[in-house]
């Protein structure tokens, strides 16, 4: 089995009526968000045919989305102040156009993905009909044809009319392709979505700002009389002034309207400009709305992570304050929930549920495979084991001074060690990542395995050999030696294959016999304890019958006995009634 993933390329495969199929891990639906992502994997199409997803037809849209902002912003500029039509700007806009017209024509060769079936479309009949059939094709022809040219070329003279502004407007229509550059790079992981959505405001109130204040210029100079309008207050004969001073005083206007300052050293006068004015005002109420929305959303976005671990510090201590919880434990608990925020994104357990089993699985054989394989109880066992246990892995993080498994404890996980270092009694003064697994998971991964099961139980007893006496002293406190322990049966006894009453088998050892309990055993009267009788007794598993708890303790203690009290001095008559972890002395 693999141990990690490994990319699958695009391929793509030619079909009988002119398209081809995207078989790559991605889905093909996914193309047009994640183009980015693919690009210069040109699949073989038709001789002539552009694949919408190449590198260097990606590079020509963005140039195209370079010319559109001048178009942005040209087109306004020129309905408000014509003379600039006549100039430097009329050469501009012809070689623009030149380029877009450029496009429309390459257009017709680019293949496209159809919607319906998701199939990638190479047949040129059908990328033309697509393109012709649509308001795209009319519209940018509309967009690119230079009527003021062509009207100088069919009459041989200028002409100076308001129309061909207007005709200029169409020109907006390119504003499209930066919208869907934007909604591309959204989804670009490449950029930063926090930034490429900032830009996507400001260029949207530059360009609300620009077009308002050539509108209103324009107002002024269809306006009759002209010495009544707004600006003919403070320039007089304005038409016969700069350009760009009239712009300058256009766009003052516009951005003291927009931020609602409203000096009213410019003000509407005729009945024209008041309408205008108000329609302006109105649409800065929701356009400031847009943006004030936009932008708290992006900030606090970034920062709700950290509102999180606020709160949740907040809650621990109103908590511990109203249960008077020691300083100590209060302290574990913040260190706990500090540590748990900034190890989100190693964890990141929201995103890796969503993701299919085999990924994830493949993902735990990525980061904990060598870590179990060194574990010393795994040596030697199956690799399938190894795989199995290793897709049930979880990480944790503990925070130094913390305890992980309390003294007297039953453990529920297993933990496995995989950075930082720790002590049977403290944790050293590092931060501890574990991976865990839970008994249940491992009890059912080890039902199919009963020789991985021996050579586990093995490798555990090995251990515990080599370990120092003091700590095994530390670890079996109480009326068990370490060396009870070490020879127990329940530590030697083989791991055997038992049918079950369904026909299926089962893993049965002494080590995990659940339903029998555990009982120390002693040798002497209770009351000889406290008069310098050993206090030490033996771990055994209850055995079915009183007569073989009896035979049990003739081995363990070279004498026979005849009776069975608990600790309290009651005797005991059935077996059924004891419990796990009671004392019994036999004498």
């Amino acid at each position: 089995m693999p141990t990690e993933t490994t990319p699958v390329p695009l391929l793509l495969r030619r079909r009988t009526s002119g398209e081809i199929r995207s078989l790559n891990s991605v889905s093909s639906s996914l193309l047009p968000a994640f183009g980015t992502a693919i690009e210069g994997n040109s699949p073989l199409l038709r001789k002539h045919v552009v694949f919408p997803y190449d590198r260097r037809y990606r590079l020509w849209q963005t140039f195209l989305v370079l010319l559109v902002v001048y178009s942005a912003w040209a087109s306004p500029f020129e309905l408000a102040f014509k003379k600039a039509t006549t100039g430097t700007l009329m050469f501009i806009d012809l070689v623009v156009d030149g380029f877009f017209a450029a496009d429309i024509v390459l257009t017709f060769f680019v293949a496209y993905l159809d919607k319906s079936t998701y199939l990638l479309v190479d047949d040129h009949k059908k990328i033309a009909a697509r393109y012709v059939t649509r308001i795209y094709f009319p519209m940018d022809v509309a967009s690119t044809l230079p009527f003021q040219v062509i009207y100088r070329v069919l009459t041989g003279k200028m002409h100076q009319g308001r129309v061909f502004g207007f005709l200029n407007l169409l020109r907006l229509w390119r504003l499209r392709r930066v919208s869907e550059l934007f909604s591309r790079l959204e989804k670009d992981t490449r950029f930063t979505y926090f930034w490429i959505r900032y830009f996507k405001l400001i260029g949207v109130t530059l360009f609300a700002v620009h077009s308002a204040g050539c509108f209103y210029f324009w107002l002024a100079t269809i306006h009759k009389p002209s010495d009544n309008t707004w600006i003919a207050a403070k320039v007089n004969d304005f038409e016969q002034r700069s350009i760009w001073l009239g712009y300058t005083y256009s766009m003052y206007w516009s951005i003291v309207t927009l931020t609602t300052v409203g000096y009213g050293d410019l003000h509407a006068v005729n009945p024209v400009e008041k309408a205008f004015n108000m329609f302006y005002m109105l649409f800065n109420i929701g356009l400031t709305a847009y943006l004030i929305g936009n932008m708290t959303n992006l900030v606090v976005h970034s920062a709700v992570r950290t509102f999180r671990m606020r709160d949740a510090i907040n809650e621990i201590l109103q908590f511990a304050s109203k249960n008077r919880l020691p300083e100590g434990l209060k302290e574990q608990m913040l260190s706990h929930m500090q540590l748990k925020f900034k190890t989100a994104e190693l964890q990141q357990e929201e995103v890796l549920e969503d993701l299919p089993k085999a990924i994830r699985s493949s993902i735990a054989q990525h980061l904990y495979r060598r870590t179990v394989e060194k574990a010393y109880l795994f040596k030697g066992v199956s690799e399938d084991l190894i795989v199995q246990l290793v897709s049930e892995m979880k990480a944790e993080y503990f925070p130094p001074n913390v305890e992980i498994i309390l003294q007297n404890e039953v453990p529920t996980d297993f933990y496995i060690i995989t950075s930082g270092a720790l002590d049977v009694i403290v944790i050293e003064n590092r931060v501890e990542k574990v991976i865990r697994l839970s008994h249940h998971n491992f009890k059912r991964l080890m039902q199919p395995h009963s020789a991985d099961g021996k050579m586990i139980l093995t490798n555990f007893v090995q251990y515990l050999k080599g370990l120092n006496p003091e700590i095994l002293q530390e670890i079996f406190r109480g009326d068990l030696s370490p060396e009870d322990v070490l020879s127990n049966q329940m530590l030697h006894q083989d791991i055997s294959i038992e049918g079950d009453t369904n026909g299926g088998q089962k893993t049965s050892a002494a080590i995990s016999r659940e339903s029998v309990p555990r009982i120390i055993i002693h040798g002497h009267h209770p009351g000889e304890a406290s008069t310098g009788g050993s206090a030490r007794g033996k771990l055994i598993h209850l055995p079915d019958t009183t007569e073989g708890l009896f035979r049990m303790s003739a081995g363990k203690f070279g004498k026979r006995g005849s009776k069975i009290v608990t600790a309290d001095g009651s005797e005991v008559e059935e077996l059924d009634a004891l419990r796990e972890g009671d004392h019994l002395y036999i004498f």
